[in-house]
């Protein structure tokens, strides 16, 4: 994204996963009181703000999705078949004939909001490091330090599938920990807080009148780790306690990592001084995945 690209148009996107509150909360609540809303556009003299709560069956039904992961529908392949496989697919391409199309896209940014079970604190996750997004993760820290930044730019930008990629670029706030189907006040309080601020942000950008802002530490996706399992398929263990809920905290060779059903306690056997994180998210439990990993850097 172009250093002189102006931000015009924001959409805020939430309910993307039917189960994770803090974003619908937030919508709901912007869409059905003025005050909330006019302290968000307050924010900005100059940029459109769209809102839009998107897997609506979802969310009535309280379950993450209906038939597939929304969030994993909007690759090219996937946004190139334009009959729907299944309900989130169907949606994926209807959603982004409204919202989009991914590759002529119509809005400068696209925010959605998530929530995880797993202790991530307030994220800020990014799929781009240039200037724009650099500056952007300055400013958040800056006026939030227990944010974290997550940069997940180990593919382009636009071959990732996720709903905010139909925008020029977009972003991803991720909150937790937060029960699904649950608001915890915390959670909800840092969604709003970081939307505002990425928003805030736009308008400074735009304004060009940032100033200097420090450089701060990130993370950047590597890989995910997978449940040790039987020949079955089957669990062989659980996340081990003193890993548990200590995402983007070092994991070195050796350190605590699984916890066996026998009680054995399987130490970590990948890389040095590696960060975990979305540690025993509930959502990917049933994929098998007990964590990913990150390496520290700066942005």
């Amino acid at each position: 994204m172009s250093e002189h690209t102006v931000i015009k148009k924001i959409l805020i996107t939430a309910g993307t996963h039917g189960n994770e509150m803090s974003g619908i909360e937030y919508l709901r609540n912007l869409q059905s009181n003025a005050q909330i809303h006019a302290q968000l556009v307050a924010q900005t003299t100059d940029i459109d703000i769209e809102l839009a709560i998107v897997n609506t069956l979802a969310v009535a039904r309280r379950a993450r999705y209906v038939e597939e992961d929304l969030n994993r529908q909007f690759s090219q392949e996937k946004l190139s078949v334009l009959t729907g496989e299944n309900l989130e697919h169907q949606l994926a391409v209807e959603f982004n004939l409204a919202f989009g199309p991914k590759y002529e896209p119509t809005r400068d940014l696209v925010i959605d909001i998530h929530n995880t079970t797993s202790n991530m604190g307030p994220t800020l996750i990014i799929l781009q490091s240039d200037e724009f997004h650099q500056q952007m993760a300055r400013y958040v820290k800056a006026n939030m330090p227990d944010a974290i930044v997550l940069i997940e730019d180990h593919i382009p930008y636009k071959q990732h599938p996720y709903l905010c990629t139909i925008g020029k670029t977009g972003i991803m706030i991720e909150v937790g920990p937060q029960p699904q189907n649950v608001l915890r006040p915390a959670a909800y309080l840092q969604t709003e807080e970081m939307t505002k601020l990425v928003i805030t942000f736009c308008d400074l950008w735009n304004k060009q009148a940032l100033g200097e802002l420090d450089v701060v530490e990130a993370f950047r996706l590597t890989e995910e780790v997978y449940f040790p399992l039987c020949s079955a398929g089957n669990k062989l263990a659980m996340i081990h306690p003193s890993l548990q809920n200590n995402d983007f905290t070092v994991l070195n060779i050796g350190d605590p990592t699984f916890l066996t059903f026998a009680g054995t306690t399987l130490g970590w056997e990948g890389e040095d001084q590696v960060y975990p994180h979305f540690i025993g998210e509930s959502a990917y439990y049933h994929l098998n995945i007990a964590f990913a990993l990150s390496r520290k850097t700066l942005i």
